[in-house]
């Protein structure tokens, strides 16, 4: 049994088929594990969340910030976009399906795999969010996304404030930042308060802000944390932190990392297809 960690898809499913392919990818004996960001900017979104679907509880999937923009258009909590490329899924036949099967799925994931322990989000970890933390915060949000109330909080979702992390937060302030941190964070202070208009690579901080992954005392720091979201940093891999977005939808690959049979993480093993897509890069 293998188990695979996938980065940003963003609806480019041929990709997907040829990644998969190059791994020999089996669901009766294989896990993906993808880091959110299922649709959205690639050609066919329709037919990569029925392919992930199809897969049963081979595939655990992480909300991505374009996931959750599926689902506020769709509950009309946002306009499409331009750039948008989710027609295919709201006009699906399957369209109430295949919603319901998105809303099921995690804001985080925390798993051990041959004594090493990960955490995997879509974006960030605030600087005072243990795994622990992190994962409690989480099941906030999806106890959201699964119920009765998720059409009135997608109206509420969308917002830069509060920037930071209060434990005292309560409502939809306190879902806001748990969400923004999830699928939205690049850059913060050491004290966590966020900024999102920079997409740029990590040399690129504010001044007064880093990557969040290089704040010092970060809580978080005792498991790998993998993520995606943040195509300008491409594949980064380090004891702490693996950044596995590696901008498919604007021309660059689609990567997935094998975990190793073993607790040494020169085990792991990278692999890559090059996707044809070429879309200018923005900020989301």
């Amino acid at each position: 049994m293998a188990l695979y960690l996938i980065g940003d898809v963003q609806g480019c499913d041929a990709a997907l088929q040829t990644l998969l392919d190059k791994i020999s990818f089996s669901p009766s004996r294989d896990t993906l594990f993808l880091l959110g960001d299922l649709v959205n900017r690639g050609p066919d979104s329709v037919g990569t969340l029925r392919r992930l679907m199809s897969y049963g509880t081979a595939c655990q999937c992480i909300l991505g910030n374009h996931d959750l923009h599926l689902l506020a258009t769709a509950h009309g909590a946002r306009k499409p976009s331009r750039k948008d490329t989710l027609c295919d899924v709201l006009n699906a036949p399957d369209r109430s399906a295949l919603l319901d099967w998105l809303r099921q799925q995690r804001m985080a994931i925390r798993m051990q795999h041959w004594g090493n322990e990960y955490l995997l989000v879509h974006a960030g970890v605030l600087p005072a969010w243990s795994a622990t933390k992190t994962i409690a915060l989480a099941n906030e949000v999806e106890t959201v996304l699964r119920g009765p109330d998720l059409p009135d909080f997608l109206h509420q979702m969308y917002g830069n404030t509060p920037t930071g992390w209060h434990d005292s937060l309560t409502g939809v302030d306190r879902l806001r930042v748990i969400v923004n941190a999830l699928t939205r964070l690049r850059f913060c202070t050491a004290a966590g308060e966020m900024e999102f208009s920079v997409a740029e690579g990590a040399d690129a901080a504010p001044p007064g802000y880093l990557p969040w992954y290089d704040v010092p005392g970060r809580q978080s720091a005792d498991v790998c944390v993998a993520f995606g979201h943040w195509s300008t940093v491409g594949w980064l891999d380090r004891p702490d932190v693996l950044a596995l977005d590696t901008g498919c939808v604007w021309g660059g690959s689609l990567s997935a990392l094998k975990l190793g049979q073993s607790a040494d993480p020169a085990s792991r093993e990278l692999i890559q297809v090059r996707c044809p897509q070429a879309q200018k890069p923005s900020v989301d």
